[in-house]
């Protein structure tokens, strides 16, 4: 009987792969790529084949022979092991904390219950694959240059898809879609949105599109079954469409010919626990890799996309006007809070706005990033704040549910009595959150149908998406939400977006939060008149005369990030410089701070330039204390190649501090 050694890759932190012993009937090698059952320390473990020898290192005695190959399943391609060796490369991971977690999970179960129903299941589908589009509506000229340009597109293309809010980027998407798929009868093309609520929208639109076509869906809401299923029907190359959020990045698509990535600049494309990795930068190493065309669209991109395009990276292709005959960009209005002060959080002309658009039955939105009640409630006897116990921030007041709840570790609170300082009972909530706002304006508006849309709001599963379908349907006159509402939703009715505190930002220590701010105020203005209703955004501000809020009024991204750009440049700041981020966690700040110093110190160098470690912002977090070590240099590869050797020493350590690194931090 053939006998083989398997290198296995295995979800563990040590950076290797492991030995196993095989033996098999004739015709049935093994092959790289397979998944394998191996007895791992005390349990069982699911690993990849990554490599097959004749011989090992390994002594007899302790060479394991693996418990099983899954045979049933086509293994994953050398293609993909390239790309999760790369993400383990570039982010300083062992290659199978990358590759299995990227599997679904029961994929990686000891029994094959779950997978042998999935495929059973697949082979009854019946698939037509037919990719005769339906109902493509005429494109305006600027759209019909993009789509084409994207559809004719041929081998590594990257292509920056600028087009304001409205203009027809999801119709010029799915038309040059249709011309990938047209021309290759096994195509498949993969379109990653930022966030879960944004799929059932176009979902919608591409099932509309090619209803002979198989489309995947895969983000984590989905369950452990549908996401088996879902993730096979692209491995097997049945789904010819894949729609998914981040992790969609990682899926197995044999015949992968065209990517997009819509609201490219969102940060949700960066993971941020575990393997923080960016879906939006593997894609494109992915789509490299490959040699196809890679579409990263959005009416606000990231400065590292913009400064691509302006480089000539990356080609630009551009929408400057909407979609909808007649439709035009909304009207941006700052309203004064200084001379028009507000009424429970609301001016005379935001409140005035209101009431017109109630009068014609239009819909309006109010938009402020901040759920709960308040931000905090307060003692005005003796100061008392009601703070977390167990992080450096604030217990927000959830009146509706009578709790205090901390929005980092999720401690919840019953509303004190009385001040646990000074006895006072006359407590008072100060700031204003969604749930305050809704609270004030059902008392102003009692005709009104308010609609309040929050991850409070919406935490059961299908929540969300009813919620705005009741939208859609016209069935709410004030809509009032955070992020959530802020992208990728086309309100019809909606004419008027009031945008509530935003000023909080300006003043952020982290220089990504101006471009951040104007992102999302660009974003959630291009709610407003979609349709072609005359439209118009008023923002609350104190600060009226900050270059920020005159860009916004002008819709002129163009100049508003070549002037950060600019200030990057002179900052030696990022797509200028290269980060990486040591973070540390210990029961003491001073036992973090102590590790980072000794890690700072154990390989001295000139090629990067390590700074002084810091207690980061929220520094205790569920009783944790945080500190971090920023990590830069001007070029790419002399930071990894440090990294590298820094990885093995740091590993090598001996430390009850926990610690992880991250490369190219968003939030520093």
């Amino acid at each position: 009987m053939p006998y083989c050694i398997l290198q296995i890759a295995l979800d563990t932190p040590l950076n290797s792969v492991f030995d196993y012993g095989w033996s098999y009937e004739d015709g049935a090698a093994p092959q790289v790529g397979q998944l394998a059952l191996v007895s791992f320390g005390r349990r069982e473990a699911m690993g990849i084949i990554v490599a097959i020898k004749d011989e090992t290192d390994v002594p007899p005695d302790k060479l394991k022979n693996a418990l099983a190959v899954r045979s049933q399943l086509a293994p994953l391609s050398l293609e993909w092991l390239a790309l999760a060796g790369f993400a383990a490369d570039y982010y300083q991971r062992p290659l199978g904390e990358v590759a299995l977690p990227g599997l679904p999970k029961n994929l990686r179960v000891p029994k094959t219950v779950a997978l042998d129903r999935a495929l059973k299941k697949l082979a009854k589908l019946d698939v037509t694959n037919d990719a005769t589009p339906s109902g493509m509506p005429p494109l305006n000229p600027a759209q019909r240059e993009a789509a084409d340009a994207i559809g004719g597109a041929r081998g590594f293309t990257p292509l920056l898809l600028y087009g304001v809010t409205g203009s027809g980027k999801t119709e010029v998407y799915l038309q040059a879609c249709a011309q990938v798929l047209a021309r290759d009868p096994q195509a498949q093309i993969l379109i990653l949105v930022p966030e879960i609520n944004l799929t059932p929208q176009l979902e919608a639109n591409i099932r509309a599109r090619f209803p002979g076509l198989m489309l995947a869906t895969l983000h984590s809401s989905l369950s452990e079954g549908e996401r088996m299923l879902h993730w096979l029907s692209a491995h097997v190359g049945q789904a010819r469409i894949v729609l998914g959020t981040r992790l969609a990045i990682l899926a197995s698509l044999p015949h992968l010919k065209l990517i997009v990535i819509d609201e490219e600049h969102d940060p949700s494309y960066k993971q941020q626990e575990g393997l923080r990795y960016s879906a939006r930068d593997l894609a494109v190493w992915r789509a490299w890799q490959l040699a196809i065309p890679i579409v990263l669209g959005s009416a606000t991109p990231s400065l590292e996309s913009w400064h691509h395009a302006q480089t000539g990276r990356y080609r630009k292709l551009e929408l400057r006007e909407r979609a909808v005959r007649d439709a035009v960009l909304p009207t941006v209005r700052l309203l004064d809070m200084e001379r028009d002060k507000p009424k429970e959080g609301l001016t005379s002309g935001l409140l005035a706005a209101l009431r017109g658009r109630l009068e014609r039955g239009e819909q309006s939105l109010l938009f402020l990033n901040r759920r709960g009640y308040a931000p905090v409630i307060t003692c005005e006897s003796c100061g008392w704040i009601s703070n977390c116990t167990r992080c450096t921030s604030f217990m927000v007041l959830h009146k509706p549910e009578h709790r205090l709840r901390c929005h980092h570790c999720s401690l919840e609170l019953r509303i004190p009595r009385h001040c646990p300082t000074c006895g006072n009972i006359d407590l008072q909530p100060l700031g204003r959150g969604t749930q305050r706002f809704e609270e004030g304006l059902a008392a102003m508006f009692p005709q009104a149908r308010i609609l309040r849309i929050d991850a409070d709001s919406t935490r059961k599963k299908g929540s969300a998406q009813e919620a705005f379908d009741t939208v859609h349907r016209g069935e709410v006159d004030i809509l009032i939400g955070t992020q959530m509402v802020a992208k990728g939703h086309d309100f019809k009715k909606l004419t008027l977006v009031g945008i509530l505190n935003p000023d909080t930002a300006l003043f952020s220590q982290d220089y990504r939060a101006s471009e951040r701010l104007f992102a999302q105020l660009m974003q959630v203005a291009g709610r407003a008149g979609r349709a072609g209703l005359a439209s118009e955004v008023l923002i609350q501000t104190r600060y009226a005369q900050h270059p920020l809020y005159s860009a916004v009024v002008r819709h002129d991204y163009d100049r508003y990030a070549g002037s950060l750009l600019e200030e990057r440049r002179q900052a030696a700041l990022p797509p200028y410089m290269y980060q990486a981020l040591l973070r540390a966690e210990a029961p003491e700040l001073a036992n973090a701070i102590a590790f980072l110093e000794e890690a700072r110190d154990i390989l001295p160098t000139d090629a990067v330039t390590l700074n002084d470690p810091i207690p980061m912002t929220m520094t205790r977090v569920h009783n944790v204390d945080r500190a971090q070590l920023l990590v830069e240099s001007s070029s790419r590869p002399a930071l990894q190649a440090f990294l590298k050797e820094w990885m093995a020493l740091l590993r090598a350590m001996k430390t009850r501090v926990r610690w992880s690194l991250e490369v190219d931090p968003l939030d520093i």
